[in-house]
């Protein structure tokens, strides 16, 4: 079995502790029924007793040199945003990406990414109220304002404390495929998986009342994903027109109901792919995606590989897995 994955979390005073908690309960924390893919360490420039954004200290006894065998390196936050970050930090940073690690930024941490010249030329993301300070600062980076976050694969930027979550989720999805992310975000109470194309925040300001919520709606479909499953009869599950259906979608999820249930069959598949044995064309009936070529070029679209070379990455016959 080869080395757990080394995740070191860059911390700064203050520190957000949720931020950072974030990102610990999704690589650090163990689960009796899953096997452990991470080790998780924070270090910060300056060893020793650390503020936080809510009082009290935190200890860290690592410098900057626990960067130095990160497989993941992982900015939580950065307070006051935009503020300079010293040349020690920047060079670590750089060093790390330089020789291959993973480089990960949530909410303003993208601005710590942004100076050390990790997101010149790229998209990438931080809190939406901080993305015109981001985008003013850095014109060589371009800020996508809406949504939930962007990996490039060795960099990736998340929006606010609660996409952080959905960030870390999904680069577990990357390492160790959908069913282990899902199997944590079951832990921790959380939908299974979020987009990152996902908007930040809904269109009107006010949360849905009980009986506009989407919730029952996703449920139902969620248990029907092999039948046909067109708007109108969503529409006509929820008790609502097409029209109505699709302005909630937008409102609450920032998707379309077809993009929401296309994201829904792929992980699906994913997760048929890991666990069974099961042809091809079978699991993309199951999941309603119609035939084998129709999955394997959804696959290609949205996951850059195929349903064969997920299956044999993620597979459950893996020894590692």
């Amino acid at each position: 079995m080869s080395r757990r994955h080394r995740i070191v979390a860059l911390l700064n005073p203050p520190q957000s502790p949720f931020e950072l908690a974030c990102a610990a309960e999704v690589f650090a924390t163990a689960h009796p029924d899953l096997p452990a893919h991470y080790d998780f360490r924070i270090c910060a420039e300056t060893p020793g007793p650390l503020p936080t954004t809510i009082g009290y200290p935190m200890l860290v006894e690592s410098g900057l040199s626990a960067l130095t065998d990160a497989d993941t390196v992982l900015v939580p936050g950065w307070q006051p945003p935009g503020a300079a970050v010293s040349a020690e930090v920047l060079a670590a940073l750089r060093a790390a990406h330089g020789r291959g690690a993973r480089v990960v930024a949530i909410c303003t941490g993208a601005f710590v990414l942004a100076q050390a010249g990790l997101l010149d030329g790229r998209r990438a993301t931080t809190h939406w109220r901080r993305t015109a300070q981001l985008a003013a600062a850095f014109p060589n980076v371009i800020v996508d304002r809406d949504v939930l976050y962007v990996d490039h694969g060795d960099v990736a930027t998340s929006a606010g404390s609660g996409a952080g979550i959905d960030l870390c989720l999904h680069l577990v999805r990357t390492d160790h495929g959908a069913g282990h992310a899902a199997q944590i975000a079951r832990s921790m109470v959380l939908p299974p998986h979020r987009e990152g194309s996902q908007l930040q925040y809904a269109g009107r300001p006010t949360p849905a009342r009980t009986d506009e919520s989407l919730a029952p709606l996703l449920d139902w479909a969620t248990d029907r994903l092999g039948t046909p499953l067109t708007l109108n009869r969503l529409a006509e599950h929820a008790g609502v027109s097409s029209r109505t259906l699709a302005r909630r979608f937008a409102e609450q999820l920032g998707i379309s109901p077809w993009q929401w249930l296309l994201t829904r069959r792929i992980e699906a598949a994913r997760t048929l792919l890991e666990q069974t044995d099961l042809p091809v064309d079978v699991i993309a009936g199951r999941v309603g995606l119609g035939t084998a070529v129709a999955l394997r070029r959804h696959f290609r679209t949205h996951l850059g590989t195929t349903p064969g070379a997920y299956r044999r990455t993620f597979g459950e016959s893996r020894t590692d897995h």
